[in-house]
């Protein structure tokens, strides 16, 4: 039999070249998720199911069954109410933070003075929330940041009381009154956890041909047209990516992730938290699942 020659990378046609550097860019999660994911996640998947008792001879594990999921879930006074309050809190943020970002993202785009300047403090935030910076325990930082959190929550609360009163008086209805006065009591929150989906935004509304505005300002469009039908449907892959990204970022780090830590670094009953986690990822990838079905099938690709 005659053996098939290899192609380099050159000979590859332009599908077999994307495929390629596609699994070379995912190669490093690859081998990551193997070596330092893959074995924890099975532990964890045992814990959940077992009774974990530590001695000086090391680990006791005593397979127990669903118990601690029946536990988490019926005993636990906490996990139920920590849980809806943290899917609902994702479901009010994640549509405000990727309207917000897309906005700002537009604005960043014009041409004006000190452009680049807007951009960094937009994006300060991420910067401000890191890992390190988060860490630190400066009493002086923290209170300085307590205090401004303070002073612009009761800022929040005077304004969206006037906001609810001169809706109503319009006729505005209960539920469009409650989530627009949510969204301003909200709105530190919200700018907070803004910066990286308006990068990713701004990276990709600068990827638009020129051209296409160009074309609809000589058919007489306006700003508001070339908007919904020019930057809307290109950007709209984007919000695919932002709406998982966000919704991920937001399920990161609240309430729940508090309580399952405590749960196994502070009471030690790894068992329980290892259930707890299961359950929150469980719901997390459910979501996930649906908000990726809906949005896709909305999505426009452009060849």
């Amino acid at each position: 039999m005659r053996a098939i020659p290899k192609l380099s990378l050159k000979q590859r046609t332009y599908a077999q070249q994307k495929a390629f550097w596609g699994f070379m860019y995912v190669l490093p999660w690859l081998v990551g998720f193997v070596f330092f994911f893959f074995i924890p996640l099975l532990s964890s998947i045992r814990y959940s199911f077992s009774n974990i008792e530590a001695n000086e001879d090391g680990m006791i594990i005593e397979f127990i069954g669903w118990a601690n999921y029946v536990e988490a879930l019926t005993v636990n006074t906490s996990f139920n109410r920590i849980l809806v309050e943290s899917i609902v809190n994702m479901v009010v943020n994640v549509p405000l933070i990727v309207i917000f970002s897309l906005f700002i993202a537009v604005l960043l785009n014009q041409k004006f003075i000190g452009r680049s300047i807007a951009r960094s403090i937009f994006f300060l935030p991420v910067i401000l929330a890191s890992g390190i910076i988060m860490t630190l325990e400066s009493s002086s930082l923290i209170q300085a940041v307590n205090e401004q959190n303070a002073g612009s929550g009761m800022i929040n609360a005077l304004s969206s009381f006037e906001l609810e009163k001169m809706m109503l008086e319009a006729g505005v209805s209960d539920t469009i009154v409650n989530y627009l006065t949510g969204a301003v009591d909200r709105i530190y929150e919200i700018v907070s956890q803004s910066g990286v989906q308006i990068l990713i935004f701004l990276a990709g509304i600068q990827t638009i041909s020129p051209q296409l505005y160009e074309a609809s300002k000589m058919e007489g469009a306006t700003g508001y047209e070339s908007f919904w039908k020019i930057t809307f449907p290109m950007v709209s892959p984007l919000i695919l990516v932002n709406v998982i990204y966000t919704i991920i970022d937001s399920f990161s780090r609240n309430a729940m992730t508090d309580l399952i830590r405590e749960t196994g670094f502070a009471k030690f009953n790894f068992g329980l938290s290892s259930a707890m986690a299961w359950v929150y990822f469980l719901a997390i990838a459910v979501i996930l699942l649906v908000c990726s079905y809906v949005v896709s099938r909305r999505v426009f690709y452009h060849e």
